[in-house]
This record gives structure tokens, C-alpha cells and sequence, in this order.
């Protein structure tokens, strides 16, 4: 079989029978075609360790027009991808290499940015509450800092997903897993101050304010993208002086080191920001590491 051939085949199983985002399967498909432009359109059955080796160093060689090469953490996804790939292909009985021959490189432990209350605090008051896109941008801060949502789940949002009375609703994250999301009442009382200020009947919790609008449609298209958040969260970062780089993710690791500031286990932590594994949750070692030292004071020594 003809590596393209495969995969487009596996990228359809991605999205029908694995039931993957078009994100996630746009994603495959940028890293799989990078494989098949190096390799050519060879049948799948050639692919070697040697060949994956020699494609690992033009990998870690490759720079873009502006000279930027591929980080450690990139090089890997698109290893991770190949090795998906290889893993539905032996599935479906072709005699391919075996996935697991394909090792990641170790990558070093990604610093964690998060802000702190000072931070938040100032971030928060940038907006001009005395107008409609005030009011939205202020309410998309203190969503992502109280529930630690993805920016990708947050623009999926409607309407009608979020229970500001509860203070809680479901979300789909990653891989189409549900998981409950819980808001503080600051963040629901914001959220309630945009929303009224809304005279449209349009479906999505926050939209955009240009172009031309319908009134006899559920205004998908006025629905705000991720990048517009992140240009509009990164702005108000730097009008409050933050030196840091202010991101909707920054938020979501500031949701997860206040929970564990405040006792929050690992164990919630990684249910509440939706890991498949906690070993990515491990990252905010940074917040546990100096506990321990109190946790050891505290329950251990000879006095009864």
C-alpha cells in the first residue's frame, strides 16, 4: 500500500471510527504529509528503522524561511504521529515496522508560567467595563483563570452549555472525553454582566462585534476564535505590565497552581483540567516540590 493512500485511510479512521476533533485530524495530517514529503510516496511496507532514523536527523536540521527550527517537543508529535500511523497499519494486517521501534527524545520539563494574585488582579482590571467588548473580555479572563478550560473548549462554548446559577457544566476536551467544569461566582457574575448586555438571539456564549450580522440565523459565524482571545488576553497583559507572556494557557496553569496552593491533590487537579495521565499534570511540580518540606515537618518525627 502506497504510504499517502494510508494515510488518507488513516486519518478517515481518526475521524469516523476514533471520533478525533478536525483539529486533532488536521493535526495527523500536517505531521504525516511532513513524513511523506521527505519520504516520498513509498509503499508502507519500506519503512524501516534506518529510514526513520535518517528522517529523525533532517527532522531535527529543519528550519522554516526564518531560520526557526523544530523544538525537542515538536520533533516528538511528529514521531507520536508516525507511530499511530505504523499502529493502524499492523492492525489492519500490513506487515509494517513495529511502532514501538520508534523511540521520542527526551525532552527536559517545560517551565510552568503562571500568574500570580498581583498579576491577576491587574490583568483583570484592563478592560473597559463601561462597554460591551469590556465586559466579554473581562469575562473570558476569569473563566479560563476559575475553570482552567482550554481555549479551544472555551470558544466552543453556547449559550446554553453553562449553568451560572450551578455554577457548573460539561465540556468536551481532548480526544471527546466529558468532564464537569466548576466556576467561581466571581467568574459567573461576569459572565452574567456580558450576557445582559446581549440583544442578540446568536447561540455562542462569546462572539465578536464586526462585519455584518443576520438576525434570522444562530450566528455560528460571529462565534470568537481562539486566536482572537489569545491577541486580546496577550494585550491586556502588557497594559498591565505584566513581563511575563500572558496566554489563555498561562491562565489555566495559574487555575492549577492556586488549586494546589490551597491543598488541591494531584489526583483532582488532573480530573479538573481533563489529563488523560497524570504524569502530565506533573508538571506543577513547582507548586508540590516546596510542600514537601512542610508535609514532612508536619507528620514526621520521634515525639508521640
Amino acid at each position: 500500500m502506497q504510504l499517502r493512500a494510508a494515510i488518507t485511510d488513516f486519518l478517515e479512521h481518526l475521524e469516523i471510527e476514533q471520533n478525533r476533533s478536525q483539529r486533532t485530524v488536521a493535526n495527523y495530517d500536517h505531521y504525516l504529509q511532513r513524513f511523506a514529503g521527505y519520504t516520498g510516496d513509498i509503499d508502507v511496507t519500506n519503512i524501516d528503522p534506518e529510514r526513520i532514523r535518517k528522517y529523525r536527523v533532517w527532522l531535527n536540521r529543519w528550519t522554516d524561511e526564518r531560520g526557526k527550527s523544530l523544538s525537542k517537543t515538536t520533533q516528538n508529535y511528529h514521531l507520536t504521529a508516525l507511530r499511530s500511523f505504523l499502529k493502524y497499519l499492523s492492525k489492519r494486517g500490513l506487515a509494517v515496522m513495529a511502532p514501538d521501534k520508534i523511540e521520542l527524545a527526551s525532552v527536559k520539563r517545560p517551565k510552568v508560567e503562571f500568574l500570580s494574585t498581583e498579576e491577576l488582579e491587574h490583568l483583570f482590571a484592563q478592560p473597559d467595563s463601561a462597554t460591551t467588548v469590556g465586559l466579554r473580555d473581562r469575562a473570558i479572563m476569569e473563566l479560563l483563570f476559575s475553570s482552567g478550560l482550554r481555549v479551544s473548549e472555551l470558544v466552543n462554548l453556547d449559550r446554553d452549555h453553562i449553568n451560572l446559577k450551578k455554577r457548573e457544566f460539561m465540556v468536551r476536551g481532548k480526544g471527546g472525553k466529558d468532564r464537569p467544569v466548576y466556576i467561581s461566582p466571581e467568574a459567573a457574575d461576569r459572565v452574567a454582566e456580558y450576557l445582559e448586555t446581549r440583544s442578540d438571539n446568536y447561540v455562542p456564549l462569546f462572539i465578536h462585534y464586526w462585519g455584518k450580522r443576520g438576525d434570522l440565523d444562530d450566528g455560528s459565524y460571529t462565534r470568537l476564535t481562539a486566536r482572537s482571545i489569545q491577541r486580546n488576553i496577550a494585550r491586556y497583559g502588557r497594559l498591565a505590565g505584566i513581563t511575563k507572556r500572558v496566554t489563555p494557557h498561562v491562565l489555566r496553569h495559574s487555575f492549577a497552581t492556586d488549586l494546589l496552593r490551597n491543598g488541591a491533590d494531584m489526583r483532582s487537579v488532573q480530573s479538573l483540567l481533563g489529563h488523560s495521565d497524570i504524569s502530565t499534570t506533573q508538571i506543577y511540580t513547582h507548586v508540590t516540590d516546596p510542600q514537601l518540606k512542610k508535609v514532612h515537618e508536619r507528620f514526621h518525627g520521634r515525639k508521640q
